[in-house]
């Protein structure tokens, strides 16, 4: 009787502990989980006459990320910002920013909250995927925890990762991403 109990009580901590994701939500797809891949579906709240997104090299072949439909001719009058979004070092090909072509005027997006901004109304799931990468969640396609979302007229929920530690350990969000205003709210669901 004595061993009875914690054994009983090992077996409801493991099976009552297991993290699960909800059966109404989906996989998200691998391609998602690249953020350079997700920008040709970024819907602007604004119009412009072009915009594109680059990242920091001084070749103009291997800059463009992704380029919306260009213009006959357009001149830069401004110099590249010197920092952007997504951060990933010091250096030629550390970061990304948004460049556009309003009324004839360059502007750049090159901060992660602009380029929120610039999205303006999430309109599907890899911009809502786009607004949690500036908040450092990442898509881990090897675990539904990391990898999972459901979407309806007012939110779209996903089920996102951030590393720990230095990728040893990963730590799995709740993230419910409001599509009129893009706000988040998050929570976690601990470590897997």
């Amino acid at each position: 009787m004595k061993l009875l109990i914690p054994v009983v009580f090992l077996c409801s901590v493991l099976v009552f502990g297991q993290k699960t994701v909800p059966a109404d939500y989906k996989k998200i797809p691998e391609i998602l989980d690249n953020p350079e891949l997700l920008f040709p579906f970024i819907v602007p709240d604004k119009k412009y006459d072009y915009w594109s997104v680059l990242r920091n090299n001084p070749d103009p072949d291997t800059a463009v990320i992704y380029e919306s439909q260009t213009p006959d001719f357009m001149t830069l009058n401004d110099p590249a910002p010197g920092k952007g979004f997504f951060q990933k070092c010091l250096g030629e090909d550390c970061f990304s920013y948004l460049l556009a072509c309003e009324k004839g005027k360059t502007k750049y997006f090159s901060t992660e909250q602009q380029l929120r901004d610039f999205i303006g109304t999430v309109d599907n799931l890899p911009e809502a995927i786009l607004i949690a990468n500036t908040y450092g969640y990442t898509v881990d396609t090897s675990n539904s925890l990391g990898s999972s979302y459901k979407m309806d007229d007012k939110y779209i929920s996903l089920y996102l990762t951030k590393l720990i530690n230095n990728a040893e350990n990963k730590e799995s969000f709740s993230v419910k991403i409001n599509r009129k205003t893009g706000k988040q709210e998050v929570k976690s669901n601990g470590t897997y």
